[in-house]
């Protein structure tokens, strides 16, 4: 049997069930993840609606060698599986095909004195991320809980240690509330900063 024939044997296959499906080309090189509610429907559209896909699609189908996949309970497991994989081996046309329907993120910076945030777009650099979540309520829920057990500042001033000398910023509000403990005055220590 041809890598053709198994590829369409492993299409008609597929279960009517919610799952992650990955596409490699002939080396093995994972090009694609993604999800469905309904696996053999997602895939099998990949193969039989030509028409209507783009260019990269249809180049990235093109090199289609072998198909994966991995049965999930609900299509909310399937969406946080396929952030994990994405994230973990950043497959070629993830990246190309990205669709404009991306998941919140609650992201903790790397910063001396943290911020926490939403973000749409992951820059895994910047900070550690969170999510992703599919209910908005539920991350503005977690988002306000931490910023109640943790005095965790909202304000995007660029808090360096020797600004912080210099006296270049004012607590604010949030500081006279209680919610903040006044990085920006020196009030509160970083947690870099060495104490010995």
């Amino acid at each position: 049997m041809t890598s053709e024939e198994t590829l369409k044997e492993s299409v008609r296959n597929l279960p009517h069930l919610p799952g992650i499906y990955r596409f490699y080309d002939p080396e093995d090189t994972l090009l694609y993840v993604g999800k469905a509610k309904d696996l053999k429907n997602r895939v099998s559209s990949y193969f039989n609606q030509s028409r209507q896909h783009s260019r990269k699609t249809l180049k990235m189908v093109a090199q289609i060698a072998v198909l994966r996949f991995t049965l999930v309970n609900s299509e909310h497991e399937a969406l946080l599986l396929e952030n994990t994989l994405i994230k973990t081996h950043q497959p070629k046309y993830n990246i190309l095909l990205k669709d404009d329907k991306t998941y919140p993120f609650l992201c903790l910076t790397h910063e001396a004195f943290p911020r926490l945030f939403v973000s749409r777009h992951p820059e895994y650099k910047e900070g550690t991320y969170y999510g992703p979540y599919s209910k908005l309520s539920t991350m503005h829920t977690v988002r306000e809980l931490l910023h109640e057990l943790y005095p965790i500042r909202t304000c995007t001033l660029p808090l360096l240690p020797q600004s912080i000398a210099q006296g270049k910023f004012k607590v604010c509000l949030e500081y006279h509330i209680g919610n903040c403990k006044g990085p920006c005055e020196g009030h509160q220590l970083s947690q870099h900063t060495n104490t010995k």
